[in-house]
């Protein structure tokens, strides 16, 4: 197995952990809580220095590191940084016409300090997108049937359906996508993000075993959730 990238333009330096890119949907929080933080500065400077640093934590949530997802259409990515909270069997929304049969869901749990944007599990064409205004409660599993969220099912060339499903949480008040139906996405390209806080659900397709387990820590675009072929060679990556 070579998962080693020797491409001599990766950057090692501390710049890589300090000053990870920025997503654009954060620029504007940012610009407002730099310019709030003046003003408090300027009229008491401990009030200013309370204001730094929610300006530094604004820019680091909205942080848009780049990965390098696996090369190979037989993987199914994860769309989340977070921890692996939940694996069960699920039957998955209606809406975006995987059946009513239960299938595999994986969620993955994203708290305030993980990377919010979130990356298409699979190469394929987006074929449902559906958003369930509800409630912002806990995305506890026995409290987040209600919760507000936005759900989608992406088609592999080879005509496996995913599903995958954004879901707000007690902090997040904002779901943010940037596709459409139709729209040809690569594995671990950007899709949309949540903000401050919340969860993301991946439906496997009928057949397909998870190879994560509870409690492991996943990377948006890197981790690898579950083989669709059974393939088990990693050759190269990709950074996107």
């Amino acid at each position: 197995m070579n998962t080693k990238n020797e491409d001599p333009t990766v950057d090692l330096s501390w710049k890589r952990y300090l000053f990870p890119p920025l997503h654009p949907e954060g620029q504007k929080f940012v610009l407002i809580a730099a310019a709030v933080t003046l003003l408090l500065w300027v009229m008491f400077v401990p009030l200013g220095l309370l204001g730094l640093l929610a300006t530094v934590f604004c820019f680091y949530f909205f942080r848009n590191p780049k990965r390098v997802t696996p090369v190979g259409d037989n993987w199914i990515i994860s769309p989340a940084d977070g921890i692996v909270s939940n694996i069960t069997e699920v039957v998955p929304p209606s809406e975006i016409d995987m059946g009513t049969e239960p299938l595999t869901r994986i969620s993955i749990f994203m708290s305030v300090f993980n990377v919010h944007v979130n990356r298409a599990p699979v190469t394929g064409k987006i074929t449902h997108i559906h958003y369930r205004p509800g409630k912002f409660v806990s995305v506890a599993e026995k409290d987040s049937e209600d919760n507000e969220r936005e759900e989608y099912s992406i088609v592999t060339a080879s005509g496996q359906k995913v599903g995958f499903v954004q879901i707000a949480g007690l902090v997040a008040r904002r779901i943010v996508s940037f596709v459409k139906v139709d729209d040809e996405l690569k594995a671990g390209q950007v899709f949309g993000l949540i903000r401050f806080g919340s969860r993301l659900d991946v439906f496997l397709p009928k057949g397909v075993m998870p190879q994560v387990v509870l409690g492991q820590t996943a990377v948006a675009g890197e981790t690898i959730l579950a083989d669709l072929t059974g393939e088990q060679t990693i050759l190269k990556g990709e950074e996107r």
